[in-house]
């Protein structure tokens, strides 16, 4: 079997899943991008993936396939495309949201916790129904909690970026957030896509430890200019994200263990 891999939404996540699994599978992998243009092409060739626009994609299939494309008008049907790209050697994975977790009283959630009913929000219908679509067909989810990463020139991604452009917010300060640094969203994508075993799985992706907004921009605040403050009372809370069973099943484990410590390396490092 070869190690090719087909990057469907080969974005800043996408990316990061093709250079791992290039550096894992050096002179032995051929991994293409599928876009919904040709606007990046330049870009992913600089990185050694072959790009290929979605519409323009021949029927080839491929052992391994990973799907990290926002929502789409249809995201059901594209997901449903992208597995039928699958040659069901190897692995197939999509890269879902934690979003779709039933958990908004600060609980504790697992890989297992119930998901929102259907007919409860467009959204979680909207990945719940593109998940189907790959577990069906032997395909793996991965949940993953919200992403960040940061730049140079103070160009961060991801929830606290967002916050800090705002010196107000009407939002609950205790609500719990979970997060995952990009790269090691990417590494535990690698892990996943290397346990051929797997089918029908669903894994959390998270770094294991909830903070609430506040906490998240306390921490920013020791390393940043920021002044934002959060002055929401009611509404829903969030969920605290326990992916102790998927590290231990995968081996694996996130380079930075919380949002604190990327940030007190980060700050060491670009000071």
């Amino acid at each position: 079997m070869s190690k090719d891999l087909l990057v469907v939404g080969p974005g800043r996540l996408g990316r990061l899943i093709a250079k791992h699994w290039g550096e894992e599978n050096r002179g032995s992998a051929r991994i293409v991008g599928q876009t919904r243009s040709s606007k990046e092409h330049d870009a992913l060739r600089a990185l050694g993936i072959e790009p290929v626009v979605r519409d323009a994609a021949t029927a080839e299939r491929f052992p391994f396939v990973v799907f990290c494309a926002p929502p789409d008008t249809d995201y059901a049907l594209e997901v449903r495309r992208a597995a039928e790209r699958w040659n069901g050697e190897g692995s197939l994975l999509f890269t879902s949201s934690s979003a779709v977790y039933d958990c908004f009283d600060n609980g504790l959630c697992v890989e297992s916790t119930p998901t929102v009913a259907k007919g409860r929000s467009p959204r979680t219908d909207t990945i719940l129904a593109a998940e189907e679509e790959i577990l069906k067909v032997g395909g793996n989810v991965v949940r993953l909690a919200g992403l960040y990463i940061s730049f140079p020139a103070n160009a961060d991604r991801g929830a606290h970026a967002y916050w800090r452009t705002f010196p107000v917010i009407k939002e609950r300060p205790d609500c719990y957030i979970n997060l995952i640094h990009y790269e090691d969203a990417a590494t535990l994508c690698v892990a996943i896509l290397r346990r051929t075993d797997f089918r029908g799985r669903v894994f959390m992706g998270c770094d294991g430890t909830p903070m609430s907004r506040q906490e998240i921009m306390d921490v920013v605040s020791k390393n940043q200019e920021c002044k934002t403050t959060f002055t929401g009372s009611d509404g829903p809370l969030g969920k605290k994200m326990d992916g102790s069973k998927t590290r231990e099943e995968l081996h694996w484990q996130p380079r930075y263990k919380s949002f604190e410590e990327f940030m007190k390396l980060h700050s060491a490092v670009t000071v």
